[in-house]
C-alpha cells in the first residue's frame, strides 16, 4: 500500500518518452505536469537537452535522484529495458503508458508482457498498466491522462477505476461538463500488476475519496475471492458503484482483444457484487445518478416517501416509478391531511402526492416541507420543481436544500424542461439536492440508496433501523 501512495502523491516524475512534438502522448502528459504538479520533473528523451523549458535528460541513469514515480511512454519492444533501468534506479512506482502487449493478440506481444512482469517482480516495482492510460489525480496534480481535449473535472469527492481508457476519458469530459467533483481516476490496461483489488484497497482508506465508481471487463480468477473481501470491507466505509462491461458472449469477446480481459460468466460476477455489498449498475445513466445521489444524500432510514409537486400528471408518474421498484408512498394520514388543509387552499390535493396544483408560489412549498421535515413516519421527500408556472419565483430552493440539512433525511427533486428547469436543477445541486430529469431515473438512484442503506444496517448495526 505504501508503494501505491507513490502513483498518487509523489514528490518526483520521470517521464520517459517526453518530446517537444506536438500530438504526440510524451508531450501531453508532460505538459499536464508542469501545469499542475508541485514536485520535481525529470523529462528522459536521448534526443533532446531541454524539453518545454525543462532539463532533458538523456538516460534514467543521469536523473539526478530516484524519482518516486516513472512514466514510460515509449514503442513496446523498448519499454522492458527501460522498467529494467527503473529498477536498477530504485524506482518502485511505475505507470507504462505504452500498449503492444497481449492485448494484441500475437505471441510477441505476450512474450514482452512476460518480461515486463519478470522484470517488475525482480525489483520489486508496483506497475499500472501496460496500455493504459493511467492515474489523474485531482489533489496532487499527478496526471497522465494525455488526451488534450477531455475537460477536466473539478476537485472533488468521486474516484473511478477503469480497465478501459477511453472509456475513463470520455467519463472523465462528461463528469467535468456537469460540474462533478472527482478526487482520483486510475485506468489500469493490462493489470500486470496493480489491479483493481490493489486500486479498491486503497481508495477505501482515501480520505479524499467519498463514492468509487469502477468499470471492469474482467477479473483474475486467482483473485475473485480477494476482491470480494476486499470490496466487502470497503464498501461498508463507503459506497462502490460498479459496472461489469463484457455480459454478454460477445462482449466478453470484445473486452478480451480490448484489455486481454477474462471476461468470465456474469452470473458469478452478478452475485458477488451482490455478496460484497457493491452497487451494480447497468447503464451509463444509472452510473453517473447513482454516483450523484451517494455523494449528496444521508442513508435512508426507512420505506416511506412523500411527494410534493405543482404538476399532479408529474406525482402520478412519480407514484408508479417508486412504487414499481418497491418503495411505499403512504395515503396521508388523518392528523397530517388536516395540517395540510389548515395551510393550503382548499383547491390543493393533500393526498400523497400532496399537489399544490400549477398555481402555487414559493410559500406553499415552504409551508408544506416545514411540515413533513417534522415528521418522523416520512423517510424520503420527492419535490416536483417545475418552474415553469408563474408564482414560482425560485425562494422555495433555498427551503428544499434547508428541509435535508435540518432533517437528515433524502431530499431530492425532479425538474423537467428548458432554461428555466436547467437553472433551478442547477441551484439545487449546488445546495447538496440531487437533481433527475425523470421520474423512472429518480425511483432507480432513490432505490440503490435504499438498498445501500439496507446493507450498512444490517452489517453495521446501530447506525440505521430498517
Amino acid at each position: 500500500m505504501h508503494a501505491l501512495s507513490k502513483f498518487f502523491q509523489p514528490s518526483s516524475v520521470a517521464i520517459i518518452g517526453a518530446t517537444p512534438k506536438e500530438g504526440k502522448v510524451g508531450r501531453a502528459i508532460l505538459e499536464n505536469f508542469i501545469k499542475r504538479f508541485n514536485g520535481r520533473i525529470y523529462p528522459v528523451n536521448p534526443g533532446y537537452d531541454e524539453v518545454l523549458g525543462l532539463k532533458c535528460y538523456r538516460s534514467i541513469k543521469e536523473i539526478p535522484e530516484t524519482p518516486d514515480l516513472g512514466v514510460i511512454a515509449i514503442p513496446a519492444l523498448q519499454v522492458p529495458q527501460t522498467l529494467r533501468e527503473l529498477g536498477e534506479k530504485g524506482t518502485k512506482a511505475v505507470i507504462i503508458i505504452s500498449g503492444g502487449f497481449r492485448e494484441t493478440g500475437t505471441k510477441e506481444g505476450e512474450a514482452l508482457e512476460e518480461e515486463l512482469i519478470k522484470i517488475s517482480r525482480e525489483y520489486g516495482i508496483r506497475v499500472i498498466g501496460p496500455n493504459c492510460i493511467g492515474v489523474y489525480d485531482n489533489w496532487s496534480g499527478v496526471d497522465t491522462f494525455f488526451t488534450q481535449k477531455m475537460k477536466k473535472p473539478p476537485r472533488g469527492y468521486v474516484a473511478f477505476i477503469s480497465q478501459s481508457g477511453a472509456f475513463a476519458t470520455a467519463l472523465m469530459d462528461w463528469m467535468a461538463y456537469h460540474g462533478i467533483g472527482v478526487s482520483r481516476a486510475i485506468s489500469y490496461g493490462n493489470k500486470i500488476d496493480v489491479d483493481d483489488v490493489d486500486l479498491l484497497e486503497y481508495l477505501g482508506e482515501d480520505d479524499k475519496t467519498r463514492v468509487v465508481l469502477m468499470y471492469i471487463e474482467g477479473i483474475k480468477e486467482s483473485r475473485g475471492r480477494l476482491f470480494i473481501e476486499t470490496a466487502r470491507r470497503v464498501s461498508l466505509k463507503k459506497p462502490v458503484v460498479v459496472y461489469k462491461a463484457g455480459k454478454t458472449s460477445r462482449g466478453g469477446r470484445a473486452a478480451a482483444s480490448h484489455t486481454a480481459a477474462m471476461a468470465g460468466d456474469y452470473s458469478v460476477y452478478r452475485a458477488a457484487f451482490k455478496q460484497a455489498g457493491l452497487i451494480e449498475v447497468d447503464s451509463f445513466d444509472e452510473m453517473m445518478d447513482f454516483v450523484r445521489i451517494f455523494l449528496d444524500q444521508p442513508l435512508m432510514r426507512g420505506n416511506r416517501v412523500y411527494i410534493v409537486t405543482d404538476a399532479g400528471g408529474v406525482g402520478v408518474m412519480l407514484t408508479d416509478a417508486l412504487t414499481s421498484v418497491g418503495f411505499e408512498v403512504p395515503v396521508t394520514p388523518p392528523e397530517l391531511r388536516e395540517k395540510l388543509r389548515s395551510i393550503l387552499p382548499p383547491h390543493c390535493i393533500v393526498d400523497n402526492p400532496i399537489d399544490l396544483t400549477g398555481d402555487t408560489d414559493d410559500e406553499r412549498y415552504i409551508r408544506v416541507l416545514e411540515v413533513l421535515s417534522q415528521r418522523e413516519d416520512v423517510d424520503a421527500i420527492v419535490v416536483v420543481a417545475l418552474p415553469q408556472v408563474p408564482g414560482i419565483k425560485g425562494i422555495f430552493v433555498d427551503y428544499i436544500a434547508k428541509t435535508k440539512e435540518e432533517t437528515g433525511k433524502p431530499v431530492v427533486a425532479l425538474t423537467i424542461g428548458s432554461e428555466a428547469s436547467m437553472e433551478t436543477a442547477k441551484k439545487l445541486q449546488e445546495k447538496g439536492v440531487t437533481v433527475f430529469e425523470s421520474p423512472e431515473r429518480l425511483a432507480k438512484s432513490l432505490k440503490a440508496l435504499r438498498t445501500y442503506s439496507l446493507y450498512i444496517s444490517k452489517n453495521k448495526p446501530g447506525v440505521y433501523s430498517n
